[in-house]
């Protein structure tokens, strides 16, 4: 089967890292708390996981704001590989849309964060 869509989002490091030093409750507002942890306090890989959930709401046909930030979370596998994981509102959205999966890929330097997520169907 065809994927159901695709997204993909860039983010500049050094602004993200301005919204948080001016905004610092949104990392709260944005991210799980394992979420906060994998970051450990490294700006880059907090953009790579926002950029996933923009992403994210790409593949899934929407944008910002359609669905909360936190029912979007990025986990990474023992192998160190992301997977996105649905919770609430998320994965309501995409049981309607026909998808099964979101797969994700990431990639960040000390400029930019990079993500390309994939919608998959159900068998």
């Amino acid at each position: 089967m065809a994927a159901r869509g695709v997204g993909v989002d860039v983010v500049d490091v050094a602004r993200f890292a301005l919204a948080l030093e001016r905004h610092p409750r949104i990392v709260e507002r944005l991210f799980t708390e394992g979420e906060r942890r994998d970051g450990r306090g490294r700006t880059e890989r907090l953009a790579a996981r926002f950029a996933a959930k923009e992403a994210v709401m790409k593949s899934l046909g929407v944008g910002l704001g359609s669905v909360p930030w936190r029912s979007i979370e990025v986990v990474k596998e023992r192998s160190g590989q992301p997977r996105i994981v649905l919770h609430a509102a998320a994965a309501e959205l995409a049981a309607r849309r026909g998808v099964a999966e979101v797969l994700i890929s990431l990639t960040h330097s000390d400029l930019s964060a990079i993500a390309v997520a994939l919608a998959e169907p159900g068998a």
